[in-house]
């Protein structure tokens, strides 16, 4: 079984993490136990670019929402010029890798929530944010100029998510507690299939939940805005670039069978398509060897 990631030092979802660390510096931050089950952790981050030059930072998103205020500028190959004003967002899970170009200095702090946590705080499938960037304030009873300001006038990330978690918390004191109840049991489901890895399947993972397979897919419609089949495929594809990132030696065969792909060559056609380099490439670009094995 897995062990589950140090939130302080967890890198999941960044690609090429070490390459970032040159210009950002990111914090993972506790959200406190009344967020347990809707709430996975705060995360900070700060950046430095020199004058002139500009830094692609590339996400391979986890299947989550981040409620997110900052300066970050809107993903794609060519943001407008910089500096960006403060602007609190819903960003719902990204289906594809995106890449946001830094330059200048900035900060963006956010908070992630569990797989179906964020349909705890809004009515409606979930579903309508996957891929979508929006203000907060069209989704949640946010004052969004408000909080801008307050966290824009912070000078730590802790205190700038503090200042973001206090803003959410009326919102959970309000929320319907049977959907509170719901999205924790999503949360739970998911949390099953990221330290299971024998929890392959769709129908398997129902079956540990005691539900049909239309009710899984309904529920994470519903409260994850993602499906359950496209949760196992992301989580597989993190976890294989992140057991890159921490260095172990990469028996690409091995990952395949332990993360339950039916071969080598369908990791690798899958990993390629996600993260944009093969295996391969993606261990040699983070300064690791190359697989043990070929890949096909």
């Amino acid at each position: 079984m897995p062990t589950p990631p140090d939130p302080r030092r967890d890198t999941r979802a960044i690609l090429y993490p070490g390459q970032m660390r040159q210009w950002v510096t990111l914090e993972r931050l506790p959200v406190g136990p009344q967020w347990v089950g809707i709430l996975d952790w705060a995360w900070s981050v700060t950046w430095e670019v020199p004058p002139g030059e500009s830094y692609a930072q590339d996400v391979l998103s986890l299947p989550a929402v981040n409620l997110s205020v900052g300066t970050t500028p809107p993903p794609g190959p060519n943001p407008p010029p910089g500096p960006c004003a403060v602007t609190p967002r819903v960003v719902g899970v990204a289906s594809r890798r995106t890449t946001r170009v830094l330059s200048g200095s900035g900060w963006n702090v956010a908070v992630k929530t569990t797989v179906g946590g964020f349909g705890a705080l809004v009515n409606g499938s979930v579903a309508q944010w996957t891929d979508a960037e929006v203000p907060m304030e069209h989704v949640l009873p946010v004052d969004s100029a408000a909080l801008g300001a307050e966290m824009a006038r912070a000078s730590t990330g802790a205190e700038r998510a503090g200042h973001l978690l206090s803003a959410l918390e009326p919102l959970l004191a309000q929320a319907d507690q049977a959907r509170i109840r719901t999205a924790r049991e999503v949360g739970a489901i998911a949390e099953a299939a990221t330290a299971d890895p024998d929890l392959r399947l769709v129908g398997e993972l129902a079956a540990y939940a005691g539900v049909s397979v239309r009710t899984l897919q309904r529920l994470f419609a519903e409260y994850a805005g993602i499906s359950p089949a496209w949760m196992l495929r992301r989580l597989r594809l993190i976890e294989a670039a992140e057991r890159v990132a921490r260095g172990e030696e990469v028996r690409w065969a091995d990952v395949a069978a332990d993360l339950g792909y039916s071969d080598q060559a369908h990791l690798s056609r899958e990993f390629t398509a996600a993260v944009g380099a093969t295996p391969s490439a993606y261990a040699v670009a983070q300064g690791r060897p190359r697989a043990s094995s070929p890949e096909r």
